[in-house]
C-alpha cells in the first residue's frame, strides 16, 4: 500500500513529519507499506538523513509550495496546484496513493477531499470522527466532529452508519452500539433534530442503536458510536481537550486515563464518506501524532472500509 504524507503540514513541519516516519519505520517492519513523502526538498535536506537507513521505504515527491494554515482554503488550493496538499490529492484521485495523511491547513483537507476525490455517491454530507477516551481504557468514536455545524436528520442517520462501519472494520468493534447525543434518555427528549432523528434511526436495519446518550454517557460504555452534529461534536472535543491541557498540563495531574486524551495517541481524524481515504491531523502534531496517523491509514486500506461505504450506500440506504 502507498500512503502519501504532506511533511509540510502542520506547526513543526517538516522536521517532526520526518521523525514521525522514523519512529514509524523503527517500530512497524510492514513491507508492504511504502509511503510518499511530499513536501520542500530544501526545507526537509537537514532531516532526511534519518531516513537514510529506510531508503527502500519511501519516495521523496517535490512540492514547491506550501498552503498555510491560515489561507483560504478553496483559493490555496487553486492557486497553489504545487502546494504538498494539492499534490497529495492529486496523487490520490490519480490512484498513484491509496490513502492521504496531512497535520496542514484543517480547510484545504476537507476541500480537497470533498471535492478532489468527492464523496461516495449516495453519501449525503461527508464527516468527521473523532475518538473519545472511556473510562476501561477503550474509546468512543463521536460523529460529527466538526465540519457539519447544521445537519438534518438524514444527515444524523448517514453518520450513524458511517461511525458504524468505522467502528467494526478499523476499530474491531463487534456489532458496535450506536447512540444519539441528546439531554435526556427518553426518545421525546431534546430539540426538533434530535427528536426528529430518534424515529429514523430505531427503524433503521443494519445498525445497533440503542437510544439517546447525554453528555455524562461520552466517557463510558454505554455506546461505541455517538451521534451528533458538528456544532455539539466540537464544543465536546475542545471540552475534552481542555481537561488534558488542564489537568495534564497545568495542573501535573498523572493518571493513565488522563493519558488517553492525548490526541497524539489516535494521530488524527478520518473523513469518512469520500471515496479515498484522508486524514487529517492537529496542527500541533509532533512526532508521535505523525507514527500514529500513519498507522490509522494503514488499517484503513486493510479494512477496506471505503469498498464497506460504497457497498451500504450502493444499497441506497439513507
Amino acid at each position: 500500500m502507498k500512503i502519501g504524507l504532506d511533511i509540510m503540514g502542520g506547526d513543526y513541519a517538516p522536521a517532526e513529519a520526518v521523525k514521525g516516519v522514523q519512529m514509524y519505520f523503527e517500530q512497524v517492519s510492514d513491507p508492504s507499506v511504502h509511503l510518499l513523502l511530499i513536501g520542500d526538498a530544501t526545507a526537509a535536506a537537514p532531516y532526511l538523513s534519518l531516513l537514510d537507513s529506510y531508503h527502500h521505504r519511501f519516495t521523496f515527491i517535490e512540492a514547491g509550495e506550501v498552503i498555510g494554515m491560515h489561507e483560504h482554503p478553496t483559493k490555496a488550493l487553486k492557486e497553489k496546484p504545487n502546494s504538498s496538499i494539492a499534490i497529495g490529492f492529486g496523487l490520490l484521485k490519480m490512484g498513484k496513493a491509496d490513502a492521504f495523511i496531512s497535520a496542514g491547513n484543517t480547510g484545504a483537507m476537507l476541500v480537497g477531499g470533498m471535492y478532489s476525490v468527492k464523496a461516495i455517491e449516495g453519501i449525503l454530507r461527508p464527516t468527521i470522527a473523532t475518538p473519545m477516551p472511556r473510562i476501561d481504557g477503550k474509546y468512543n468514536f463521536l460523529v460529527d466532529a466538526g465540519i457539519n455545524a447544521d445537519c438534518k436528520p438524514e444527515h444524523l442517520v448517514q453518520f450513524a452508519q458511517l461511525g458504524s462501519l468505522y467502528a467494526s472494520h478499523v476499530l474491531g468493534v463487534e456489532n458496535p452500539r450506536v447512540g444519539l447525543l441528546n439531554i435526556g434518555e427518553e426518545e421525546g427528549k431534546g430539540n426538533l433534530l434530535c427528536q426528529a432523528t430518534y424515529p429514523l434511526l430505531k427503524e433503521l436495519p443494519g445498525i445497533n442503536f440503542v437510544g439517546n446518550v447525554e453528555g455524562r454517557d461520552i466517557f463510558i460504555d454505554k455506546a461505541d458510536v455517538i451521534v451528533c452534529e458538528g456544532f455539539v461534536g466540537n464544543v465536546a472535543i475542545k471540552m475534552a481537550e481542555s481537561i488534558y491541557d488542564i489537568f495534564k498540563g497545568q495542573k501535573g495531574f498523572d493518571d493513565p486515563f488522563l493519558d488517553n486524551f492525548n490526541f497524539e495517541i489516535y494521530g488524527g481524524t478520518p473523513i469518512l464518506g469520500i471515496n479515498s481515504p484522508v486524514i487529517i491531523s492537529h496542527g500541533i502534531a509532533h512526532a508521535f501524532a505523525f507514527k500514529n496517523m500513519i498507522g490509522v491509514a494503514t488499517k484503513i486500506i486493510s479494512s477496506d472500509l471505503t469498498g464497506a461505504f460504497k457497498e451500504r450506500f450502493k444499497l441506497g440506504v439513507v
